[in-house]
């Protein structure tokens, strides 16, 4: 008796398996799936491992790091941005800043960079050199000025890693806050690689 309850069991179950369902199937592409546009470059090596530094963007790189790029650090604090955490690492003597992270709530990486660009919204865009194997940009909307400049790199078609350099008198890269946006997109993405 048994086992002919679990034949039986076992033969509902299988012909539920045959049932045939009709209308149409309806997909919606995955944001990433639309991504790169408006002209923005591909990412060639997407690191998909970014939970951690999204969670604590101050562990992205280690102060060492930071202080051998852009001098003797006297603090780190942590940011919660609308569109994700950020770091910011103040180096003696103040007020010299730099702050870096991820962007996970901007889900068009790159391409929405790109898309500002295309319709007049940035005063500052430049696309850079690849940094460590990823498309960057450089870009502004009315701030630019002596020792700062602002930095993403994507990390993946819908993430960017943002830096952004704040310099003042005293500080040895403030002829140069590009340079030093671009060090520490480096250090953060081969620290990423190795997650």
């Amino acid at each position: 008796m048994k086992r002919y309850l679990l034949l039986a069991a076992i033969s509902l179950l299988v012909g539920g398996c045959g049932t045939q369902v009709t209308g149409t199937a309806t997909t919606s592409a995955p944001p990433a799936a639309r991504l790169p546009s408006d002209g923005a470059p591909a990412v060639p090596n997407p690191i998909t491992a970014t939970a951690a530094i999204e969670a604590d963007p101050c562990s992205a790189i280690p102060t060492a790091e930071i202080e051998a790029i852009g001098g003797k650090v006297k603090r780190t604090m942590t940011d919660d941005g609308a569109m994700g955490k950020s770091c910011g690492w103040i180096f003696e003597p103040g007020p010299s800043s730099v702050t870096a992270g991820l962007i996970p709530g901007n889900k068009d990486g790159l391409s929405s960079l790109y898309a500002k660009h295309a319709q007049g919204d940035l005063s500052t865009f430049k696309p850079v050199d690849s940094i460590e194997g990823h498309p960057g940009v450089i870009y502004d909307n009315g701030g630019e000025g002596k020792g700062r400049c602002v930095l993403a790199v994507g990390i993946r078609d819908d993430l960017t890693y943002t830096v952004t350099p704040l310099l003042t008198t005293g500080n040895p890269m403030l002829s140069d806050p590009c340079g030093m946006a671009t060090k520490v997109a480096a250090a953060a993405i081969k620290n990423l690689n190795k997650s």
